[in-house]
């Protein structure tokens, strides 16, 4: 081979393998909406910039990105993958989900224990909660309880999900909980809601059909989610949240890593980038997600309105094992004696 070729073989080597270094993809599935775009700003841009990697999003919930999983088991096609709480640990029991390397995961340590597997499979990625929302200039004195819920003034000027959607399920918990029970014991829960049932101006199903009533003022308070309510609040609306001092029940997103995942090793550093206190703040500061990181500082504006600090501490995770097991009789007793 000539010198002059031997150097284009080189040259077109290097531009190979540069080429291959830059064509690096990592394929994320993820929820749509506002919640892409802002992990698009507050994560996938620093991320990039750091490892010169793309970031491809599939959309999707977590029951479609736990179907995918099981269907491509061994093999996946996404490398990292948010689901809640409850479908990450299907994915874990099934065998679904890779073991994290977590002396890798250099903000691991700056995370909430009860954001963390004990099995290292998964991690939460942000907080949030089902809570109390309130119209400040309807209600002058913020809740502080569960039990304000029952208060004669807000007969007719309240808000509840019914048990197809997350809130009405943990408002059977909460309400189980401060009236002596437990997410195995509903008996209470059932009967206190029984007796609030006549204040009820509508059990929502779909957590967007809160806001005109908040916006008509047909409601004054409702059992909601604080980022819906930090949402509804930048935009105009007069609604705020309130954490029960008994704790508000928590909902965990999570990111893992499926077993097989062909980019197993940059899978983590994107975990790692969103454990970070700037990735974190961001999405807190967009998303209203309660930070995971708990050496996040955030002003006392946001720190009101998000799971956070004190609030997180409080908060109560139900076992999403015994709620998968007992949700049928919840549906069933549901339908049975309060929506009826």
């Amino acid at each position: 081979m000539t010198r002059l070729g031997a150097a284009a073989g080189i040259a077109a080597a290097m531009f190979v393998t540069a080429s291959g270094a830059a064509a690096q993809e990592l394929v994320v599935g993820i929820f749509g909406g506002t919640f892409a775009d802002n992990t698009r700003a507050c994560a996938v841009a620093p991320f990039e910039k750091a490892t010169g990697a793309k970031v491809k999003f599939v959309l999707g919930s977590s029951v479609q990105n736990v179907a995918k999983l099981r269907a491509t088991k061994g093999s996946p096609e996404i490398d990292v993958a948010y689901m809640d709480l409850a479908i990450a640990t299907q994915g874990k029991n099934e065998g679904l989900l890779s073991k994290l390397d977590t002396a890798k995961l250099t903000h691991y340590g700056e995370v909430y224990d009860n954001a963390k597997d004990k099995d290292q499979r998964f991690v939460g990625m942000m907080y949030g909660a089902s809570a109390l929302a309130y119209n400040p200039k309807l209600v002058k004195t913020p809740p502080t309880s569960w039990h304000d819920l029952w208060k004669p003034e807000f007969k007719g000027k309240l808000a509840i999900g019914d048990i197809s959607g997350t809130t009405g399920i943990h408002f059977v918990i909460a309400a189980s909980m401060i009236n002596g029970g437990s997410q195995d014991n509903t008996d209470p829960g059932f009967e206190a809601i029984k007796k609030l049932k006549p204040n009820v101006v509508m059990m929502y199903s779909q957590a967007d059909q809160v806001v005109p009533l908040f916006e008509r003022e047909e409601i004054a308070i409702a059992v909601w989610y604080p980022d819906r309510v930090g949402a509804a609040a930048s935009k105009g609306l007069s609604v705020a949240t309130a954490f029960p001092k008994e704790g508000a029940i928590g909902i965990l997103p999570t990111v893992s890593v499926p077993e097989g995942a062909k980019n197993k090793a940059l899978a983590e550093k994107y975990i790692d980038q969103l454990l970070s206190a700037d990735t974190q703040k961001c999405f807190a500061e967009k998303q209203y997600g309660g930070p995971v990181n708990k050496t996040v500082k955030l002003d006392d504006k946001l720190a009101a309105a998000l799971p956070y600090g004190a609030a997180v501490d409080r908060m109560h995770f139900p076992d999403p094992e015994t709620t998968a097991r007992l949700l049928p009789a919840w549906s069933e007793r549901w339908g049975r004696e309060i929506a009826r």
